[in-house]
């Protein structure tokens, strides 16, 4: 198995600390988040991994280089047009090939056991991949995700209008008590996504949709199963996230 990390954006809710570095490059307890987020990974027995980059991407590509300082082997990709997380990992299509792959995004930080869960769950049957959650009483939060009964992906609704969450609610599929389960963005993909991220036509926000291809993938029959994150999940989104991580 190989990984991506998404990390081309400059995370322009963080304000004047992007001004300078990439958001993924942000220290949290002394290291960089995408160093957290490689060592988890590296952890999971999985050391070929694409980064992609675009805003001050020399920073991200002179700091970690070839990866062999941290014995893996690190490959880059510069997504120049910042258009959605749908087409960036077809910048790593040449150096995925065959292989199932890791994809995560580059300011997301979990546990580090939790990317072993994940490749664990892939293998568990077979699938064309996992999609990862996390669980809230809230329903107004991302992206909704629902399931079967073998916990496998059933449908995706990406940043529900309150007219979508009452719609969903009328035909049973927000049941009262139910915890809502939400995409927390890190995924296993076979390289089978690729045929669908190919397919893709903008969405209403006028970007190319990762969670559009999960979506055709879905609908051909594709079996991606679920897993929850357990423990730690942290969107870093802004500075008062990033304050919080530093005392903890």
């Amino acid at each position: 198995m190989k990984a991506v990390i998404l990390a081309a954006g400059k995370g322009t809710r963080m304000r004047e600390l992007t001004n300078e570095l990439p958001k993924p490059m942000l220290q949290v307890q002394g290291k960089p988040i995408l160093e957290h987020i490689l060592e988890g990974i590296l952890g999971a027995g999985i050391h070929d991994i694409f980064i992609v980059t675009g805003f001050k991407a020399e920073t991200i590509e002179n700091y970690f280089g070839d990866g062999s300082k941290w014995k893996a082997r690190i490959a880059y990709g510069r997504q120049l047009v910042q258009d959605g997380t749908g087409k960036a990992p077809e910048l790593a299509k040449d150096f995925i090939g065959a292989s199932p792959f890791l994809l995560t995004y580059g300011d997301i930080l979990v546990k580090p056991e939790t990317y072993q869960q994940m490749v664990h769950r892939y293998n568990e049957d077979y699938f064309s991949g996992v999609i990862t959650v996390t669980g809230s009483e809230d329903v107004t939060k991302g992206g909704l995700v629902f399931f079967d009964d073998k916990f496998c992906l059933k449908r995706l609704v990406e940043k529900p209008s309150p007219a979508q969450i009452e719609d969903l609610r009328v035909n049973g599929w927000l049941k009262p008590g139910d915890t809502a389960w939400y995409n927390a963005g890190i995924y296993i993909f076979r390289p089978s996504l690729f045929d669908f991220t190919a397919k893709l036509q903008k969405s209403p926000r006028g970007e190319y949709e990762l969670t559009d291809a999960i979506s055709a993938l879905i609908d051909t029959h594709h079996r991606i199963a679920g897993m929850q994150i357990e423990g730690r999940w942290v969107d870093v989104r802004d500075p008062e996230v990033l304050a919080k991580l530093e005392k903890q």
